[in-house]
């Protein structure tokens, strides 16, 4: 029986920029008060999970989110660039309205999940799902027969899903990615597998958000 990798994939806690609907890409946007409150909640709800490595992207947003995870459970932290989200290049900073506004035949390509298209300075999505796949098999590989938490974005988590179930980058999105949600997968040699998808049972009583970013 192949070795498996057990993983539980988190987003990061929620930022202004995720409330507001502003695209944050790969700029450093910090959590705002929600999204503390919300990285905080992780801890308790999975202390009895038997994680035994922390890895996240390097990203404020994300790091802290994982901070607040490890560092009460004792759980070594690593970052890792490979886990960022998705670079959008010029889109960074603009709400959907704006971007198409301003570059309204780029805002068609990107609505359409066009998988060449990439914004300038930004990653197609055929780059992108490679690169955090590509992180994400690694990580897991190198942790065969243990359990590892993923901190990451909304992006790579949508990468993770569409992997685990097997649909095409260009298929339209039907599965949510809350802030702070905890998300439970396998990895063998074959690729992932789904357990679990977007648990914000200990998030009760929180204000949730689940914008891109």
């Amino acid at each position: 029986m192949p070795e498996l990798t057990r993983i539980v994939a988190i987003r990061h806690g929620q930022t202004d920029w995720n409330a507001s609907g502003r695209l944050q890409g790969q700029l450093d946007v910090p959590l705002n008060a929600r999204g503390r409150a919300q990285a905080a909640r992780l801890a308790d709800a999975l202390r009895d999970e038997g994680i035994e490595r922390v890895v996240a992207s390097d990203l404020a947003r994300a790091w802290h989110t994982a901070q607040a995870l490890a560092f009460p459970l004792g759980l070594p932290l690593v970052a890792d660039a490979g886990l960022r989200e998705r670079g959008f290049g010029l889109f960074e900073g603009h709400g959907r309205a704006d971007v198409a506004s301003r570059w309204p035949e780029f805002a068609e390509r990107w609505y359409h999940r066009d998988v060449d298209f990439a914004p300038a300075g930004g990653e197609s999505l055929t780059d992108f799902n490679a690169r955090c796949l590509a992180a994400a098999e690694r990580l897991a590989a190198a942790h065969a027969g243990g359990s590892l938490a993923l901190v990451t974005h909304g992006g790579v988590l949508d990468c993770l899903y569409r992997a685990a179930t097997h649909q095409a980058l260009n298929a339209p999105r039907t599965w949510r990615l809350g802030n702070a949600s905890i998300n439970r997968l396998l990895y063998t040699a074959q690729g992932f597998s789904l357990v679990g998808w977007d648990d914000q049972t200990h998030l009760d009583g929180l204000p949730l958000d689940d914008e891109p970013g």
